[in-house]
C-alpha cells in the first residue's frame, strides 16, 4: 500500500536527520526538518477514508507549519510565538480527533480515569511553576498552551481506558511522548540550557507523531472490520 511507502520512507528520513543532530549538523534544519511531517501526511491521505481523516490531517498540517515557522525563532521572537499558535491549533485539532474515536455508551474505570487526572493536573501545576520566573511577556501564551497540551494528554488517556488495543496505547504513548517533547523545548528555552536539547527534542516530537498517526489509524481499522462483522 502507499502509505505504508511514506510511513517506513518517515522512518529512515527521521533517523539520518536525528543522526545529523546527534552529530552537530544542525544546519540541515532547513533542508530536511520541513519534509518529515508531510511524509506522514501523504501517508494518511493515502490510506482509505474513515470519518476523522479530515482532523488528522489538519493536526498534521499546522504542526508542519509550526515546525517550518520556529526554524526561524532565532531570528525573532514573534517566530517562536507564531509556532507556538501553530502547534496549540495542532494540539487542539488533537484534542477534536481524539473525542472523535469515542462512540457509544462507554464504561471507564472512574478510579483510574482520577489518577491520571491528578497526575496530568501536577505536570501542568510543575510545569508552569519552574517556567513561571523566565516566561516575562509570553506567561499567558505558555500557560495557554501548557494547559491544552495536558488536555490533549487527558483526552488520549481517557481513549486508553476506552479503546481497543494496541491502537489506544500507540495513542497515548504517543500523547504522553509529545508532551515530553514539548517539556523538553520549553525547560531548555526558559530554565536551564539541555545538551543536545535539539536531539532529544525531535527525538520525542518524531516518535509522537509518527504513533499517534499509526495508532489512530489501527484504531479505526480495528472500528471497520468490527462494523463488518456485524
Amino acid at each position: 500500500m502507499r502509505n505504508t511507502t511514506f510511513f517506513k520512507i518517515y522512518i529512515v528520513f527521521s533517523i539520518l536527520y536525528l543522526i545529523f543532530l546527534l552529530t552537530g549538523h544542525e544546519n540541515l534544519d532547513l533542508f530536511l526538518k520541513p519534509a518529515l511531517i508531510p511524509l506522514l501526511g501523504f501517508g494518511v491521505y493515502f490510506y482509505r477514508k474513515f470519518p476523522s481523516k479530515n482532523i488528522l490531517l489538519t493536526a498534521l498540517l499546522f504542526s508542519w507549519i509550526g515546525d517550518v515557522v520556529l526554524l526561524f525563532a532565532d531570528i525573532a521572537e514573534i517566530y517562536f510565538i507564531l509556532g507556538l499558535v501553530a502547534f496549540l491549533i495542532a494540539h487542539i485539532s488533537y484534542c477534536v480527533l481524539f473525542n472523535k474515536q469515542i462512540m457509544g455508551e462507554i464504561q471507564i474505570n472512574k478510579i483510574l480515569f482520577g489518577i491520571g487526572s491528578l497526575l496530568i493536573a501536577f505536570y501542568l501545576i510543575g510545569m508552569v511553576t519552574v517556567l513561571m520566573p523566565n516566561l516575562g511577556e509570553l506567561k499567558i501564551p505558555v500557560i495557554i498552551y501548557a494547559a491544552v497540551i495536558s488536555t490533549m494528554l487527558l483526552f488520549a488517556f481517557n481513549g486508553y481506558l476506552i479503546w481497543k488495543k494496541p491502537a489506544a496505547l500507540y495513542i497515548f504513548l504517543g500523547a504522553a511522548v509529545f508532551v515530553a517533547s514539548d517539556s523538553i523545548l520549553a525547560f531548555n528555552k526558559f530554565h536551564a540550557p539541555i545538551e543536545r536539547s535539539s536531539f532529544f527534542i525531535m527525538l520525542t516530537y518524531l516518535v509522537a507523531q509518527y504513533l499517534i498517526v499509526v495508532g489512530i489509524l489501527k484504531l479505526n481499522s480495528q472500528k471497520k472490520n468490527e462494523l463488518a462483522h456485524r
